[in-house]
């Protein structure tokens, strides 16, 4: 029997066997530690439509007739309370909108598991949890079991809020999807979650209401399956990594190029002007209530004006396409040339979400 008390193997790590925190940031360091160390020793199940090698936003299982979507997503989010939201709200809208961006608008249920530090205010607590259940209730969800534990001070910084969630997608919108033609469609303005937490982390004042955009898309995105049904290939929320991440992962996974028009992209005047004070790069700071669709040319403006009727779509915009060239990458014309947008090697700014 082997010895599971020796630590004499792990004396000779390197600081580059060590993680840091890209590996926690959503883009390519992450997707590496997973595929190379964390999911290595599991297998797909045999039936399994997307399964842990696929790395989306969520697996995909068939059940019976059904397409059952499971998902899971942490929150470490600082600060817990921002403007527009807490990490309640983030908790709920992160795994809703994980599973319908997968197809799985009707959500069936949620857990939640808090990692709770000891002497937090039970006041906190209490707002956290009102948050919580007023977002499931907007997203027309549940949740119906969870986990709570208690560690030291110091052992954790505050909360930690886990959530999980199951759905059925009667039709499955993977990242893997797109295909040449295809029109990549945006809902909402971009940069607004992750410019206004570091913001409000710096205590920086922009005389401005800026605030973040975090939201449930599950209402919005169901809309838009009604009207584009199969013809959406794609969709994908654009958290961690923001606009850019997502997109990349997208023509990666999907083997082509996509082509974004940069002037028909939505950034509010507030976020550019901020985000030219901060340093950072809209396209590549983190959303909380934006979703990235990829629609078949023949019912791209049915679903666009689906989206724009609804009050969390008003923004939506045509933002680009797929294309049959630059394959795996993003070509960014500017109005005046062309250059490769690229996610950021790591997140402009931790624990955003």
């Amino acid at each position: 029997m082997s010895d599971t008390s020796d630590t004499s193997d792990f004396d000779s790590e390197t600081e580059s066997e060590r993680i840091g925190l890209e590996h926690g940031a959503g883009g390519e360091a992450t997707r590496k530690l997973v595929a190379e160390t964390l999911a290595s020793g599991f297998g797909d199940p045999e039936d399994a439509i997307v399964g842990l090698t696929g790395m989306d936003d969520g697996a995909v299982i068939p059940v019976g007739e059904e397409n059952l979507v499971l998902t899971t997503d942490s929150h470490v989010i600082d600060p817990p309370f921002f403007p527009g939201g807490d990490i309640g709200r983030l908790a709920v809208s992160g795994t809703v909108n994980d599973l319908a961006v997968m197809g799985a608008t009707d959500v069936r249920a949620l857990t939640s598991a808090m990692v709770i530090e000891a002497n937090y205010p039970v006041a906190k607590l209490e707002r956290i949890a009102d948050s919580m259940a007023a977002t499931c209730e907007e997203a027309n969800a549940a949740v119906v079991t969870g986990d709570t534990k208690v560690m030291g001070n110091g052992e954790i910084d505050g909360i930690v809020i886990n959530t999980a969630g199951v759905g059925v997608a009667p039709h499955v919108t993977p990242d893997s999807a797109v295909e040449p033609n295809d029109v990549i469609l945006l809902t909402d303005s971009i940069g607004e979650h992750g410019i206004s937490l570091l913001a409000e982390r710096e205590g920086i004042e922009f005389g401005s209401d800026l605030a973040s955009d975090v939201k449930p898309l599950n209402d919005l995105l169901a809309r838009a399956l009604e009207v584009g049904g199969k013809n959406i290939k794609t969709m994908k929320d654009a958290t961690r990594m923001g606009l850019a991440g997502a997109l990349n992962e997208i023509a990666e996974k999907s083997g082509v190029g996509i082509e974004i028009r940069e002037e028909r992209v939505p950034v509010t005047s507030d976020v550019k002007g901020a985000g030219e004070m901060l340093g950072l790069d809209p396209f590549q700071i983190a959303n909380e209530g934006v979703a990235v669709l990829a629609v078949a040319p023949k019912s791209a403006e049915n679903v666009l004006d689906e989206l724009r009727e609804h009050p969390k779509g008003e923004n939506a915009a045509a933002i680009g396409k797929g294309i049959d060239d630059h394959h795996g990458r993003v070509v960014l014309d500017t109005g005046i040339g062309s250059r490769y947008l690229r996610e950021p090697a790591s997140e402009p700014a931790p624990r955003i979400c």
